[in-house]
């Protein structure tokens, strides 16, 4: 079945970054010039994923904004002869057809995949994790929905990470799938995927691959986590369910494949890592990159011991 729908959980209250988000929604704040949740839907469009359900909160309302027309700020625009800016703000709502359900109570991110299923049904989804930016030129998704038509069952994206770094992730056990499986992919990046465990011990960790944010599910996900009860930190946890779905025979919508990703991605979960992000697309941005750079390098050299 064809892949339309993307599910991108934004119910988090985002407390690393207050008191910023006090009153804006972490989602919102900027990379560069650009809300950082506007990559991830920009990148479910760039795929084919026209239909775009949002997991919130009561104080997520602007969200929702950004993603609307802006009628009165157009006209302006227009009026000024601004007309760059005013493809600009209109570009977001164009991207894809935004919905949203509410996630009652912070239970976890399988809890808020869970929320997601009304709308999405019967069918094979993607997720997007809004913390996890991953850059355009890298076509992540796509691998994995190409994975998901030709094997069957759900795909993750996993990463290496150093081995010190495995107990801040998701890891799994995985065996190389044979590279004619899925033609087009970089030789080495499909697995099966067998043992999962959220965020393990260094010494109890199946493997240095990190399960990072990007998911495409068989909704026999949902029934699972109906049946999948609060893991660590005692919430509902999407890593447990997945686990599960590894066991579950292909025909019934089960198997679990992992695509490798060595590509760009900006991690937006810290404030640290946040501005690491901001500087990095900064650098590459297409009006701001040269000159940005040039200024970057010469506060580099003359700041010695930063």
């Amino acid at each position: 079945m064809t892949i339309t729908k993307a599910v991108v959980p934004a119910a988090g209250l985002g407390t690393r970054f207050l008191p910023a988000t006090k009153a804006i929604p972490k989602e919102l704040l900027p990379v560069v010039d650009v809300p950082a949740i506007e990559y991830v839907v920009r990148e479910a469009s760039r795929a084919g994923l026209r239909d775009v359900l949002l997991i919130t909160g009561k104080t997520k309302g602007a969200i929702l904004d950004h993603f609307d027309r802006a009628w009165d700020l157009e006209a302006v625009l227009e009026d000024k002869g601004e007309p760059e800016r005013l493809a600009a703000i209109r570009s977001s709502a164009e991207l894809a057809t935004i919905h949203a359900v509410r996630q009652s109570a912070p239970r976890g991110l399988g809890h808020a995949v869970l929320c997601a299923k009304a709308h999405v049904g019967r069918e094979p989804f993607a997720v997007l994790l809004g913390d996890d930016l991953i850059d355009a030129r890298d076509p992540l998704l796509t691998n994995m929905i190409a994975v998901r038509e030709r094997l069957g069952g759900s795909v993750v994206a996993l990463m290496r990470v150093p081995r010190e770094q495995i107990s801040l992730y998701g890891s799994a056990a995985a065996e190389l799938v044979d590279d004619a499986a899925v033609p087009g992919l970089a030789p080495g990046s499909v697995f099966r995927l067998s043992h999962l465990v959220e965020k393990p011990l260094v010494a109890e960790a199946p493997s240095d691959l990190a399960i990072i944010g990007r998911y495409v599910l068989d909704p026999v996900v949902f029934s699972v986590l109906e049946d999948t009860g609060p893991g660590r930190g005692g919430e509902i946890q999407l890593t447990d369910a997945l686990a599960r779905l590894a066991d579950i025979a292909p025909a019934a919508g089960g198997g679990l494949h992992g695509v490798l990703f060595t590509g760009r991605r900006y991690d937006t979960g810290d404030r640290l890592d946040y501005l690491k992000a901001v500087v990095r697309l900064a650098a590459d941005h297409p009006e701001l990159g040269s000159e940005f750079s040039s200024w970057l390098a010469e506060f580099v050299a003359g700041s010695p011991g930063r």
